[in-house]
């Protein structure tokens, strides 16, 4: 019974035993099927993703690539920017130049794990997924920032189902092709800020006038808000709507605790920009031209150095408004040291047509006034007929039918060539002009780069001695920057890594440095140098830290001063854009304070000038010169027989490549101005005579259209002057 018993007991306890073995052996055939099945249904999946993502075509980054061109100073500050082809701003940007803490909220706020997800956050797309579910509507998006640089890329936003499958697609395929920081750099650079205004950098000097490095919270929490939903958050149209979003970040920024409390309530006070900035406009003439002579280019650096330009351009912006109102300013300077340009101002103002900003001054062709004289004594100094103790008589003379005079219409007597120069005096300089020959003078010149203008078939005469001849601001500058470097001739430059091959570099290229061109001799330079910077200062200022001549036209039209020390050479002219005189405009009144001005402006340790070289003859009076310099020999004077010519025909306005601003219409005709030349004169367009009245030097001309136009007048003796423009 026991037996029986026995078995009755164990029988049911076995079965279950089997029953159990059975369950979890069909348990785990059925798990072991479960994922094989989901293995293959992930690998379709991926297998289908992959195909998804091959066949939507590689990544439209063309346009995106396309930036505003720009314009930076010799450190890779802005100078200028340019809209892109379409109108926008859109500049380039690394993020290792924007602020950390924008970038720690834009990740906190927009992509909490962009540095561990493929382009796609599951876990934010099932969060967003189950907001819509219980909410109703959309809470959050789950859009990665590499899922929004992909919709940027693309061009259109759509909340579409399709939609956010092809960003969800184009993001991975971004993830394959681009790194991290490059798609980092793509939002920086595309994400719209309202208008036309996109990517952080544009947008920080828009709102804030400022680069991106440096931003206070409250300016990273606004620029986080407001790619959100750009328009309707403009600042500059919407300020309360912008602060709300920008307090909004604030506040979950804090919660986050990626900036304390504190931080965030100071930051709730900071105020909201209520409108745009003007982009940076440094340089702009040089900027503008060095655009368009390479217009594929969409990086130029240049030598200029901004903080120096932005104080020069102040200077002339000043003092233009205190001179008359329709009185502009130009200065160039330059480190003769390097032949750089460091300061570039075209006008008083780029955008004040009042003064015709938009001419670029420097590179118009004026008369240089007594600006040449230095040049006149250094040829002289050179070819050893004088030396700056010689006495020179300062009495009424006549060449043919010309007699010049003074300025102050006196004469001085007997005086040295010192005497001559440093009171700029008229009949000495002529003198010496006539003796050395002014076509010897204007060859010189040539032959480092400087083209004297005058009119066609026109030689040069003695009236180059005292401003007949045409030279621009830059000319100027390039002839008393040689003087600066002992009279070696220099090439200026303004773009950045173009300088000319050194005599190691040239050995290396189994080539010969040609000789060094030169306006003077060293001995002859420095004889000019030694007497220019005694020349007396203007009011306030020390004599004897630079060397500096000026110069006053014929008629009042322009005033010059050119100086330089041991490094810098400036030049500054004052006149008006249109050739107009101006009664009482006197270089030493308007143009030497603005010199020295410039030169305080450009640095505060003046560099000294050049010592004397060894072959320079230093005596301490006329008396102990040789026999052949104590007196200038005025037998050279027969040189320059013959009838004097008048001052040429001259387009004074518009000057040469002039963009002119027209409007097609009879009421806003262009004011064409001639000076010099011989009565009646004949102008012409395009080679078509206009009427005009002969008797007058000036005509109201009305353009038919708007393009290119040469413009030509003829005096009485078949004189003409010519000059091209553009009519926009």
């Amino acid at each position: 019974m026991r037996t029986a018993s026995t078995c009755l007991t164990a029988s049911p306890s076995h079965n279950e035993g089997a029953t159990v073995r059975s369950w979890c052996r069909h348990a785990l055939r059925w798990f072991a099927f479960a994922l094989c099945g989901g293995a293959v249904a992930v690998g379709a999946g991926a297998v289908t993703l992959y195909v998804a993502v091959e066949r939507l075509g590689p990544p439209k980054l063309d346009k995106v690539h396309e930036v505003s061109t720009i314009v930076l100073d010799r450190h890779d500050q802005l100078l200028r920017a340019f809209t892109t082809t379409e109108g926008r701003w859109r500049l380039p940007v690394v993020p290792d130049k924007v602020d950390e803490r924008y970038l720690a909220m834009l990740m906190a706020f927009e992509d909490k794990r962009f540095y561990s997800h493929p382009g796609v956050d599951a876990r934010a797309l099932m969060r967003a997924a189950w907001q819509l579910v219980h909410n109703g509507h959309i809470v959050s998006g789950g859009s990665t920032l590499t899922m929004q640089v992909a919709r940027l890329i693309e061009g259109r936003h759509e909340r579409k189902a399709s939609a956010k499958l092809k960003q969800i697609l184009r993001a991975l395929q971004l993830e394959r092709y681009l790194t991290k920081q490059d798609i980092l750099a793509l939002y920086l650079r595309l994400a719209p800020f309202g208008g036309n205004i996109e990517g952080v950098r544009v947008a920080s000097l828009t709102y804030f006038a400022k680069e991106p490095r440096r931003l206070s919270i409250g300016e990273a929490a606004l620029l986080v808000a407001l790619p959100q939903s750009p328009e309707s958050r403009r600042p500059d149209r919407r300020p309360k709507t912008a602060r709300a979003a920008r307090n909004r970040v604030l506040e979950r920024m804090a919660q986050a605790g990626v900036i304390s409390q504190a931080e965030a309530t100071r930051a709730h006070g900071e105020p909201v920009p209520h409108g745009r900035h003007a982009f940076p406009k440094f340089a702009a003439h040089l900027a503008e031209t060095e655009a368009l002579a390479a217009s594929k280019k969409s990086v130029h650096r240049l030598t200029i150095d901004r903080g120096v330009q932005s104080a020069e351009e102040t200077l002339a912006r000043e003092q233009a408004k205190l001179r008359g109102k329709k009185l502009s300013v130009a200065i160039l300077a330059v480190d003769h040291t390097t032949n750089e340009v460091i300061a570039h101002v075209g006008s008083a103002g780029y955008l004040d047509d009042k003064r015709f900003g938009a001419i670029d001054m420097t590179t118009a062709v004026r008369s240089p006034g007594s600006t040449l004289k230095p040049f006149i004594y250094g040829f002289a100094f050179e070819a050893w007929i004088a030396h700056p103790e010689t006495l020179i008589e300062d009495r009424p003379v006549r060449f043919g039918t010309y007699a010049p005079k003074n300025f102050d219409d006196d004469f001085h007597g007997t005086v040295t060539i010192r005497e001559a120069l440093a009171q700029s005096l008229n009949i000495p300089a002529v003198k010496v002009l006539a003796a050395i020959g002014p076509g010897k003078l204007a060859g010189r010149f040539r032959r480092i780069g400087v083209e004297p203008a005058f009119p066609d078939d026109t030689a040069p005469t003695l009236a180059m001695a005292l401003g007949g001849v045409g030279l621009t601001l830059r000319d100027l500058t390039t002839l008393y920057a040689s003087l600066a470097r002992s009279g070696e001739a220099v090439t200026l430059r303004h773009r950045r890594g173009v300088a000319a091959p050194n005599a190691a570099q040239l050995l290396l290229q189994g080539k010969r440095q040609p000789p060094a061109k030169r306006v003077l001799l060293p001995v002859a330079a420095w004889y000019v140098t030694d007497i220019l910077k005694d020349a007396p200062p203007p009011l306030n200022a020390k004599r004897g830290r630079l060397a500096y001549k000026t110069g006053t036209s014929y008629g009042y039209r322009d005033a010059w001063a050119v100086g330089y020390d041991g490094q810098h050479t400036v030049a500054v002219w004052v006149g008006r854009p249109d050739g107009a005189a101006t009664p009482g405009l006197v270089c030493r009144v308007a143009a030497a304070p603005i010199l020295f001005d410039a030169f305080a402006r450009l640095s505060q340790r003046r560099k000294v000038l050049s010592a004397p070289p060894a072959a320079a003859l230093q005596v301490a009076n006329g008396s102990d010169l040789p026999p052949l310099l104590k007196r200038f020999r005025e037998g050279g004077r027969e040189l320059a027989q013959g009838p004097y010519l008048e001052p040429p025909v001259h387009i004074a306005f518009p000057p040469d490549r002039a963009e002119l601003e027209v409007a097609l219409a009879d009421e806003a005709p262009v004011l064409l101005k001639a000076s010099g030349g011989v009565l009646p004169l004949t102008w012409l367009i395009d080679g078509a005579p206009i009427k005009s009245d002969p008797r007058a030097r000036q005509v109201a001309w009305q353009p038919d259209g708007r393009g290119f136009a040469k413009l030509s007048v003829i005096d009485a003796k078949g004189r003409v002057d010519r000059v091209t423009v553009r009519l926009r």
